[in-house]
């Protein structure tokens, strides 16, 4: 939770490998005050995730849960999804849409989780987010990072879009960011 948002009954947990913690701080929360999703995204990923050197060592992921909707970021979703990128951050999002129709939050995390390599889940009932949970679990388990370095470098600080295909296998499934954020020099 970004420190800003005080009208939040949510507790912020900071970055833990404690399961115990947790799963407290997910069982705490509760629906109430404004939201500053895009804020969060952007504080998470400047404060705490940018921070971890050297990048190599270090696989970053961020879990939203969420319905997708801002009411009073400073930061928009662009400004979120860069500082994301940045931070080599791949976003999952477990919605709290429990309806069956798609509104404009879920197309956001659907938005944030595909630009960075991620994936968005919708899960229709309470008892439903423990797969959702596992989902992503699995899918940091039974991953490959991959570096890319560009020739030449480019040091110009913008984003560059990549693509990443396997030509032998169609059998399978590549999810990866759609680009990276050169250096700048």
């Amino acid at each position: 939770m970004a420190k800003q948002q005080r009208t939040c009954t949510n507790r912020r947990i900071d970055l833990t490998g404690n399961i115990d913690t947790l799963e407290k701080g997910v069982n705490s929360m509760r629906p109430g005050g404004g939201t500053s999703l895009y804020d969060a995204i952007y504080f998470a990923a400047q404060e705490k995730l940018i921070k971890d050197q050297p990048r190599e060592k270090f696989r970053r992921a961020m879990i939203l849960i969420s319905d997708g909707e801002d009411t009073q970021s400073r930061y928009t979703r662009d400004q979120a999804l860069e500082m994301a990128q940045k931070a080599d951050t791949v976003i999952y999002a477990i919605s709290t849409n429990t309806t069956r129709d798609e509104k404009e939050g879920d197309l956001v995390l659907k938005y944030l989780t595909s630009e960075t390599g991620g994936q968005a889940f919708f899960p229709f009932k309470v008892e439903d987010l423990d797969q959702s949970f596992e989902n992503i679990a699995n899918e940091l388990r039974h991953q490959y990072s991959i570096f890319y370095h560009p020739e030449p470098l480019i040091t110009d600080g913008l984003y560059h879009p990549i693509t990443v295909r396997v030509r032998t296998r169609k059998d399978l499934i590549v999810k990866a960011r759609k680009g990276y954020y050169a250096p700048k020099m």
